[in-house]
């Protein structure tokens, strides 16, 4: 990957210059990714690295939570750690001939509840649980798993998961049609060569109750696997907030300014510019965008202008989040970024997760501000 680290010359305009390292620029990166590293990629995000079932803590009041750690303690533990291979094998790839009894019931497990709940650490812990080689299991968000298709066309991709044991896809989207066609495609392709699978939801448009009605959804969506799948409901509210303290406000255009040039490793941009320059980096590339990078630093927060900018911008609140990068912004608050309109629409789940995860972000980034 080959991208500029040019300083940002235009994000605090009229501030005064401040002494300190040049910070970087998220706006002068021009990332590009070869299709064996978004292969190589399929893992856990760092955020993720460490979770397991052990460090997941179930809310007392939710039993739904500690409920979903032992189904998937069991699920991790009837996975064998044998490659998968081509043909129709049992759903686990074990050959017909030598396959000890396969367990009845379904197969694959969907995690179905709002943001927050924790969805994505226990999604993670099963792949840290799975008995397998890293390179035999795979975990992506949706618009990850696209992105890979798009990359290495549908059949290389077919071909390239098919030896794995499991299949893990954060954030399936059912707002799209034309790719969830596309994905339950592949992933009946990817069953039928023994791959295992599991799955988050993301509620289709219209629906209320943040994922209450996202099984049936999803079942309706990937019509022939559905038979393959247990439904997991967890319930809670989004743990990010859960007894913390409130996000902290906005900043200045001097604090921010300062904390870019105080920081090592930070990026410095005007808000404006920078959702300009993502709309010409595929997202794809927004991890790459990030590499190296330890702190991002805005100035000028405004509302988001329309629905295709406000979509990029969930996708790098995403990658930003996964990668523990603390953002630092002037402007509006973050709660701010989507209008009325979007927060009722059917993206209203994106967003309102991107809301979630750059205020804790934000909070990450007080540490970055010297107290007065």
């Amino acid at each position: 990957m080959s991208s500029s680290t040019a300083a940002s010359g235009s994000a605090a305009h009229g501030s005064a210059p401040i002494a300190g390292a040049a910070p970087l620029s998220l706006c002068a990166r021009e990332p590009h990714v070869p299709a064996d590293r978004l292969v190589a990629e399929m893992v856990p995000p760092p955020r993720f690295d460490s979770v397991r079932f052990g460090t997941y803590i179930p809310d007392p009041n939710q039993p739904s939570q500690a409920e979903a750690v032992r189904v998937l303690e069991g699920f991790a533990a009837g996975l064998d750690g044998a490659p998968a291979s081509g043909g129709r094998r049992g759903f686990f790839g074990f050959g017909r001939a030598r396959a000890p009894k396969a367990p009845a019931g379904p197969r694959g497990v969907y995690l179905d509840g709002g943001y927050g709940v924790g969805k994505t650490h226990l999604l993670a812990s099963l792949w840290h649980a799975t008995d397998a080689d890293p390179s035999r299991k795979a975990f992506g968000t949706f618009v990850e798993l696209t992105n890979l298709v798009g990359a290495l066309g549908f059949q290389q991709t077919v071909r390239t998961l098919s030896g794995h044991r499991l299949l893990c896809i954060d954030e399936f989207e059912l707002d799209d049609p034309g790719d969830t066609v596309l994905v339950s495609t592949l992933l009946g392709k990817l069953v039928d060569a023994g791959v295992a699978l599991a799955a988050t939801s993301n509620t289709l448009p219209g629906k209320l109750g943040e994922g209450r009605f996202a099984a049936a959804d999803f079942l309706r969506e990937i019509q022939g696997l559905s038979a393959h799948f247990r439904t997991l409901r967890i319930d809670g509210e989004d743990y990010r907030h859960r007894g913390l303290p409130k996000a902290p406000a906005p900043y200045s255009d001097e604090q921010v300014a300062r904390a870019a040039h105080t920081t090592e490793g930070a990026s410095l941009d005007d808000f404006a510019e920078l959702l300009d320059h993502l709309a010409r980096v595929h997202p794809s590339r927004y991890g790459a965008l990030t590499d190296g990078i330890a702190a991002v630093c805005l100035t000028g927060v405004r509302p988001v202008p329309d629905q295709s900018t406000a979509l990029r911008l969930v996708v790098l609140a995403d990658r930003l989040y996964d990668r523990e990068v603390p953002v630092l912004a002037s402007g509006l608050p973050f709660d701010r970024l989507f209008s009325d309109e979007m927060l009722r629409g059917g993206y209203r789940k994106k967003y309102f997760r991107a809301i979630s995860r750059l205020t804790a972000l934000a909070r990450d980034a007080a540490r970055l501000v010297a107290p007065n």
